[in-house]
Order: structure tokens, then C-alpha cells, then sequence
């Protein structure tokens, strides 16, 4: 029953800023870590086997720090995951731009910018809608059902463990001069442990808004994605709200033009299709919960049991 109660209890306090405004963030203090070996390590030769072994000295850290944790028993396994856990926090994120954009166009384009990476000074109302429901599927993925699925595997070190992969492929697993070398092996073990819980959003997402039988769409559309896992939240998302996502748009002054994704949906978003994302959320969350606690309750079945 850890994975339900902690899914709830950050259902419920998400991040409170009483809290986070007087100690570190866990994810805060991974920032920092990866910005120090980053600042340190990427530098001269042999930059990809530096990422290689600075990505594997993070993993087992986390592996060893969750086994420790671990020990303190359920109440701070529970405490643990529910602050790394992302539920309530993306639903406001993601809340906050549709009501921002109900304001001005201004005003949902600051909003956006805090949640996602592409240039937003030039958007329109429609594309920052977009920008805004494709974090919220990709989101999802990353910060709801991957953490959820490799507690449930793992407990504790493999939600630790997935936390600083996550965090490190953010911060330096980009395809850029600096990174593309030292940040190669943090891209690749990403990608590695969002193979499932990837694919098992998407599932998700159909399966609370009737769109299995698009299934097949769906992963075709994912296939063509510029990333191996965040196109399959992101298709299933789109033919859940019939909207196109994806598509041309700017990042550092550069137009790139990426495919639609499910081209034949609205190309004209606003604030209500924003409102569904956010359901939407819940829906797939409400799911997860519900296997959580199947889940718990067999295991504490059997315990009883055998």
C-alpha cells in the first residue's frame, strides 16, 4: 500500500512552498550535484567516458542512498516517494497557463515559459496552448507514472535511482557542443527506463478517454517523434482531446519543423482543451491509483495468507 498512500498524500500537499522555501528540494540538491559534475568533469578528453562514469557513480549513489532510506522504515518510504512524486504540482503548472491565457495571450506566454524549453515570445494563443498540453503528457510520463512504476519495482533505490537519470538527462543530456559527448550516457539510460512507463502513459491516457481502438495511430505517430519515449504520452494525449500537437516551433531563435501529431485534430487549442488536459491528468492518475491499491492489497493478501 506505499506506492497508493504516497500517491495520495502528494495528491493532496503537492509541493508547499512553506516547506521548499526554507530547505532544498531532493530535486534541487540532484540539480546541484549533476551542475557540479558537469562544471568539473566536462571538460578536456575522453569527455564521453567522463559522462559514462559520472552517470554511473549517480546510479549506484542512488541505489545505495535509497537502500538506506529504505531502512527508516514505511511512514518515510511513504513521505519520500509522495515528495518525488509530480501529480499536484504539474496539474497547477499546467492549470495555471490555461488560466493565464484566459487573461491575455501576454500573460499565458510567461506562464508556459516556466514549464517548457522552446522559444514562447512569439506564440499565439493556439501554440501556447499546444506547448502547454504536450508538457502535461510528457509530464506525466516523466514525473507521475515512470517515478510511480520503478517504486513499485524497485521501492525506493529504483525511484531514487530513476529521480537523478531523469534529473541528469534534463540538465545536460541535450545534443549540443557542450553536452553531446559528457551527456550521452544520461540520455541513453533515460531513455532506457522510460521504455515502459512511456508506453504504459499513452495506455493510460486511451484507456480513460475511449481511444484504444486509435492504438494503432497512436503508435505510429509515437514512432515519428523526435524522442524514442515522449511521443507516445504525446500521440495518445492528442487523439484523446482531438487536437494536433507538436508540429514547427522555435528553440533558440531556430524554426524547427517537427511533424504534426495527429494532424487531423483542432490546430486551434485554447484554454477549454488546456482544461481537458488537466483532466485528463487526473483520469490517468485515478487509474494508477486504482492499481496501486490492487496491487497493495494482493501483496498484503499474501503475506497473509503464506
Amino acid at each position: 500500500m506505499t506506492l497508493f498512500l504516497a500517491m495520495l498524500l502528494d495528491a493532496a500537499m503537492g509541493e508547499p512552498k512553506w516547506l521548499w522555501s526554507r530547505v532544498p528540494h531532493p530535486a534541487v540538491l540532484m540539480g546541484r550535484l549533476i551542475a557540479l559534475a558537469d562544471q568539473h568533469l566536462n571538460t578536456g578528453s575522453f569527455r564521453l567516458l567522463r559522462g559514462v562514469a559520472t552517470m554511473t557513480a549517480l546510479a549506484l549513489a542512488a541505489l545505495a542512498l535509497g537502500a538506506l532510506l529504505s531502512c527508516l522504515g514505511p511512514v518515510a518510504e511513504i513521505l519520500i516517494a509522495a515528495i518525488l512524486l509530480a501529480q499536484k504540482s504539474l496539474v497547477q503548472h499546467v492549470q495555471a497557463v490555461a488560466d493565464a491565457l484566459r487573461l491575455s495571450v501576454g500573460d499565458g506566454r510567461r506562464a508556459v515559459a516556466m514549464i517548457v524549453g522552446r522559444d514562447t515570445a512569439q506564440m499565439d494563443a493556439p501554440a501556447v496552448s499546444r506547448a502547454a498540453i504536450e508538457s502535461a503528457a510528457e509530464n506525466l510520463s516523466d514525473g507521475v507514472i515512470a517515478p510511480a512504476f520503478w517504486f513499485l519495482i524497485g521501492g525506493l533505490p529504483g525511484l531514487l535511482l530513476y529521480k537523478i537519470t531523469n534529473t541528469a538527462d534534463s540538465m545536460i543530456g541535450h545534443r549540443t557542443p557542450r553536452h553531446e559527448q559528457f551527456g550521452w550516457a544520461a540520455a541513453r539510460f533515460d531513455d532506457l527506463l522510460n521504455l515502459i512507463p512511456a508506453r504504459l502513459t499513452a495506455l493510460l491516457i486511451a484507456a480513460t478517454h475511449h481511444v484504444l481502438t486509435d492504438w494503432p495511430a497512436i503508435r505510429t505517430e509515437a514512432r515519428q517523434h523526435r524522442s524514442p519515449n515522449a511521443g507516445w504520452p504525446e500521440a495518445a494525449m492528442a487523439r484523446a482531446l482531438n487536437v494536433a500537437l507538436s508540429g514547427p516551433r522555435a528553440y533558440h531563435g531556430q524554426m524547427r519543423a517537427y511533424p504534426w501529431v495527429h494532424p487531423s485534430g483542432s490546430r486551434t487549442p485554447g484554454p477549454l482543451q488546456i482544461d481537458a488536459a488537466v483532466a485528463a491528468l487526473w483520469r490517468a492518475w485515478g487509474l494508477t491509483l486504482g492499481a496501486a491499491f490492487a496491487i497493495g492489497a494482493a501483496q498484503l493478501l499474501a503475506c497473509w495468507v503464506f
